[in-house]
């Protein structure tokens, strides 16, 4: 079965999608942006466009939804009514009640709705995985995601557009979610939205820290993960992972030589994609599913956490 997929959006990230496509296994059958600059980009990959979407629905098994976030909703709605499966990219929603009506109208219809959690399927992700399954207690985990080299988005914040992704990389990685989360925020450009943020999750025996923002001189999307037997540093960036096995007792310090993981690195989107098509062309449910849309639920968390300046249950 050919999967005929069209892309919803022409942005930055829309013509990652659109190039992804045209090397995968499925026919890449439009591309629709409000922009009619974009045709150009469809006569590059020789497929037809559309400023309305609609008209592209019927052309189509299949649908990339990579439009700016606050437009995900009407979207995908309408993209579900008309019975397409939907790869919609992070988060899927920026309000969980909505998500979790588009979950429950893909699952009435039968379709695919695959949230684009990109970092489920680095290759430095999925490493980190298996080797924590090794490394003993874990202590506590600091992550960061932040860059200034571009300027910020306005669809949202930082909590939505940068944590949302190390949220859910825990959650992959530990299979597990917080139990509290604490937040911090920064608005120096906008009252609207914030710009830098400090959050805490609590897991109950571990607690993670993780720093988002816009203002700083470096890019890097990182983790440390300190366990009881290994101390762990993951570059996703770079796909570069250092193992040091260190342990640490009030009697002695016991450490041997990091050790560099050698795996092969991959492009992120590119597995992604393909998952999608191979879900969509067997009718399987995602793995990364679309109840995910549990991170939507912690980064509105986090946002109140900020609000109120108190630390928040999750189970509120």
């Amino acid at each position: 079965m050919t999967v005929k997929v069209g892309v919803v959006g022409a942005g930055k990230w829309g013509v990652n999608h659109l190039r992804v496509y045209s090397q995968l296994d499925c026919e890449l059958a439009g591309l629709a942006d409000v922009n009619p600059e974009c045709k150009k980009l469809a006569d590059e990959y020789r497929i037809p466009f559309y400023r309305d979407y609609h008209k592209l629905l019927s052309k189509v098994d299949a649908i990339s939804v990579v439009v700016p976030t606050d437009l995900h909703y009407e979207v995908v709605m309408n993209c579900l009514k008309a019975g397409k499966h939907v790869m919609v990219e992070k988060p899927i929603t920026l309000n969980s009640e909505e998500a979790s009506e588009l979950v429950s109208l893909a699952k009435e219809k039968n379709l695919v709705l695959m949230a684009g959690y990109l970092f489920r399927f680095n290759a430095a992700s999925i490493r980190l995985k298996e080797i924590l399954k090794h490394a003993g207690d874990i202590h506590y985990i600091t992550a960061r995601y932040m860059h200034s080299s571009k300027p910020p988005r306005k669809d949202s914040g930082v909590v939505f557009n940068f944590g949302v992704h190390l949220i859910d990389i825990l959650s992959f990685v530990l299979e597990r979610t917080p139990e509290r989360v604490f937040c911090k925020n920064i608005h120096y450009l906008s009252d609207e939205r914030e710009d830098s943020a400090l959050i805490l999750l609590d897991y109950g025996d571990i607690i993670a820290n993780l720093e988002v923002g816009w203002f700083h001189p470096l890019k890097k999307r990182d983790m440390w993960v300190i366990a009881s037997k290994e101390k762990i540093y993951v570059d996703f960036l770079e796909q570069m992972l250092v193992r040091y096995p260190l342990k640490v007792t009030y009697e002695e310090v016991s450490a041997e030589k990091e050790v560099i993981e050698e795996f092969p690195k991959n492009e992120p989107l590119k597995e992604e994609l393909r998952y999608f098509i191979d879900c969509v062309r067997a009718g399987r449910k995602p793995e990364v599913d679309s109840e995910e849309y549990f991170t939507t639920k912690i980064c509105e968390l986090c946002l109140k956490s900020a609000k109120v300046g108190a630390e928040i249950p999750v189970s509120e």
